[in-house]
């Protein structure tokens, strides 16, 4: 598979993944419509757009390609519709953010890579790509966000963007440097909700 195409796939399945979770999200949250679609959309473009902005690729493509509106649209209406079916997964929209995390934190250092040639850069604007909509869709939605919280949630992306990043400087095939990565990251991810793993909590004095 042409490598360009690869990683337009991981982004669009990304961004799906990741308007899932925050349509899902808005529609517990009983917001009406258009609600569930700026939720949404904000969840799926709003990591990207931080990206962007950063590295200069100006106007952001979240902005500027139909294609992750149309998208984001899409799977809201999807969750919509298929709501029930949805709300039947285990942690459903953590279920969704997992996908989305390890689909946008190598696709976002991937992008950042190329831009910048700085493999710290990259790495931690992956970071941002995977993580940035979440914040966003949990300040609007007035909660504490799962990112600031004790679960590995920054870290897993940290850890995605970071082996996509040597992987590619290191010559690994695309399909390796691409899905070796986001496989580890929804696994750590997708495990610790599981199991139960957390970082370090410090309670009060």
């Amino acid at each position: 598979m042409n490598e360009h195409l690869l990683f337009n796939l991981v982004d669009l399945a990304g961004t799906f993944a990741f308007a899932i979770s925050g349509a899902t999200a808005a529609r517990r949250c009983n917001l009406d419509l258009f609600g569930i679609l700026v939720i949404a959309y904000v969840t799926a473009c709003g990591g990207g757009i931080v990206r962007d902005a950063c590295i200069g690729a100006i106007p952001p493509a979240g902005l500027a390609d139909w294609r992750y509106l149309a998208t984001a649209v899409i799977a809201s209406f999807a969750t919509i519709v298929a709501y029930r079916q949805v709300e039947r997964l285990t942690y459903p929209v953590r279920l969704f953010d997992a996908m989305g995390l390890g689909l946008f934190a190598v696709y976002g250092a991937h992008k950042a890579l190329l831009f910048t040639h700085n493999a710290e850069v990259a790495i931690l604007l992956g970071m941002v790509t995977a993580i940035g909509g979440g914040l966003v869709r949990d300040v609007l939605l007035a909660r504490v966000s799962i990112v600031l919280q004790k679960e590995i949630y920054a870290s897993a992306a940290f850890l995605g963007a970071a082996l996509a990043v040597w992987g590619e400087r290191a010559g690994w095939p695309a399909l390796w440097a691409t899905w070796l990565p986001i496989v580890l990251c929804f696994a750590l991810r997708f495990v610790s909700l599981r199991l139960g793993w957390n970082l370090p909590r410090f309670g009060r004095e």
